[in-house]
């Protein structure tokens, strides 16, 4: 866990932090890493209830089960994006980059959690949070960086393929299975770890409590059990970048602020 140094999660909504990488950011935090997360929206319209739970008060209570989570995790370093639960396919993309690039600038991260591109279940704006990510982690991220996105491993897709499908938990065509031998991070959490994992999630009582009762805790434990990444490694630039140079996430090249170009990629 010493080799993560600090870590910088970026997520979309309340919940995703702990689902995918909740125990992974527990054992950093115990290791004596620095460990930060943030959240681009409060999760407003995240209830099936919504006469119950009309958005502000649902942002005012996600805000509250978001930090008792963290709170087990270990995690002291929190920030918002302050955008609108599924609006961020609408925010400007500039501006949300440029966010996250000020972030990874001052806390100069060594690992960067988010999702892939495939947001991990398809859901909108964890597709768009992982583009945001990948951008500013190319613009701003310090040398010798990685970022790791969630994936699914097919080992763990394989064996709850029947439950998921029952709880509707991936949009229509996803997952996105990545052979396990493919993952650069492919953890079982122990018993101890699992254990404040699924505290965590349980602080988080307006999006789990249901699912906890109806899966009953052990079992569910298991199911939040595993956790996996790939690491995203942007191809080389056609000749050697120089300082100002960084990966444009957006087109899929090599820019520089000093507007050197060299067969189609510039830097």
């Amino acid at each position: 866990m010493k080799n993560f140094g600090t870590v910088l999660g970026i997520w979309a909504h309340p919940d995703d932090e702990a689902y995918l990488s909740g125990g992974l950011m527990a054992m950093a935090a115990d290791h004596g890493s620095r460990v930060v997360c943030v959240t681009a929206t409060r999760g407003e319209h995240g209830t099936a209830d919504p006469q119950r739970w009309p958005p502000d008060r649902l942002a005012a209570e996600r805000t509250g089960e978001l930090a008792r989570c963290l709170g087990i995790l270990g995690v002291g370093e929190h920030h918002w994006l302050g955008y609108r639960d599924g609006g961020c396919a609408r925010v400007p993309y500039g501006e949300a980059v440029g966010k996250l690039a000020a972030l990874i600038g001052e806390v100069r991260p060594d690992t960067v959690l988010t999702f892939g591109p495939d947001g991990n279940t398809g859901h909108e704006d964890h597709r768009t949070v992982a583009a945001w990510a990948a951008a500013a982690f190319d613009r701003a991220a310090p040398p010798g960086a990685r970022l790791l996105q969630s994936a699914v491993g097919e080992r763990w897709a394989r064996r709850w393929a029947p439950l998921n499908e029952g709880l509707g938990v991936f949009c229509p065509g996803y997952p996105v299975v990545v052979p396990d031998r493919a993952l650069t991070i492919d953890l079982v959490l122990d018993p101890a770890t699992t254990g404040r994992k699924v505290r965590a999630l349980a602080a988080q009582r307006t999006q789990t409590a249901a699912l906890i009762g109806r899966m009953g805790r052990d079992r569910y434990a298991e199911w939040v059990r595993e956790e996996a990444f790939v690491e995203r490694v942007p191809p080389a630039p056609a000749h050697d970048p120089c300082p100002r140079c960084w990966w444009d996430h957006t087109v899929a090249r090599w820019r520089c602020t000093g507007g050197r170009e060299d067969r189609g990629a510039v830097g």
